[in-house]
């Protein structure tokens, strides 16, 4: 930018020094419009919600300019940060320090030690794992990679770390491919190599609710001339297609396969024995 910067032996530090009679500089402006200053507030509301701190101490600064700036206008920023909300739900809680580093060695291909929780065996077990890519699924964070430890691809929750830290190993790259046929052919956040297709039809009101919803970005759906929908999705693990199905409970059912329509039977008769078992809601014999 031709700017004369000359350092300052006196001060010890930079600064600018008279402008040369050659080639005159002009440092850039940043300039924005009322409309501009709402669209990036918006934007950081946003960004906030996507995790506790996670951009809060790089754009701090430029949100107080920006509120500055909005201070003489029409649309006072308290008015504008109370009429747009945006609510995170079903969001877990992690460590907001571990996204940085987390995120750090997806960008320079750095392996990760890390402390890892399993809810399932309720045990923390210390790994190392070459990050691949971030994901941000149904308001939570999971980290795609390959694990060291039990050499395959892996997909954690942020919530699940207890430790994180960066070492100087470069990554095992995986490819794109087939990091999608593992994690991204299933259905929701759960991976499988052996798929399946499950085949649902809902009825009424919900019908026409699901036929506006995207399930899978390969899923089949159609009407019938009942007006009920079908749907077809693949999934490789029935945890969280379960849980879906069961929300939209009594107005779905499963056609196939018969092991889908089971699970989905047992889950419906497993909730019933809680009411009609015991008022304390203790849950029954497994």
């Amino acid at each position: 930018m031709n700017a004369p910067i000359i350092w300052d032996r006196e001060i010890a530090a930079y600064r600018f020094d008279k402008p040369n009679e050659g080639i005159k500089y002009e440092l850039p402006g940043l300039w924005f419009s009322a409309s501009e200053i709402h669209a990036l507030l918006t934007m950081q509301q946003l960004l906030s919600s996507l995790g506790p701190g996670l951009l809060t101490p790089h754009v701090a600064p430029l949100l107080t300019r920006l509120r500055a700036i909005l201070g003489n206008d029409r649309y006072p920023v308290q008015e504008f940060e109370k009429r747009i909300r945006i609510q995170r739900l079903n969001a877990r809680a992690y460590e907001p320090e571990h996204f940085l580093p987390v995120a750090t060695a997806v960008l320079q291909r750095k392996r990760l030690q890390i402390e890892h929780y399993n809810r399932s065996t309720n045990q923390i077990t210390q790994r190392e794992i070459s990050p691949q890519r971030l994901n941000h699924y149904q308001e939570n964070w999971y980290l795609d990679a390959w694990c060291h430890l039990r050499k395959d691809i892996r997909r954690f929750s942020l919530d699940s770390l207890r430790a994180v830290r960066i070492t100087t190993e470069p990554t095992l790259d995986i490819s794109d491919e087939k990091l999608c046929i593992t994690l991204d052919s299933g259905y929701g956040i759960f991976s499988g190599h052996e798929l399946q297709w499950a085949e649902l039809i809902f009825f009424n009101e919900r019908a026409r609710w699901v036929s506006q919803e995207t399930w899978h970005p390969e899923q089949q759906g159609k009407f019938d001339e009942a007006g009920r929908y079908h749907l077809k999705v693949p999934y490789s693990d029935p945890r969280e297609l379960a849980m879906d199905i069961l929300r939209h409970m009594p107005e779905v059912c499963v056609v196939a396969p018969p092991a889908l329509r089971q699970l989905i039977q047992e889950q419906l008769q497993k909730g019933l024995a809680l009411f009609k078992t015991s008022s304390s809601c203790e849950p029954p014999m497994a």
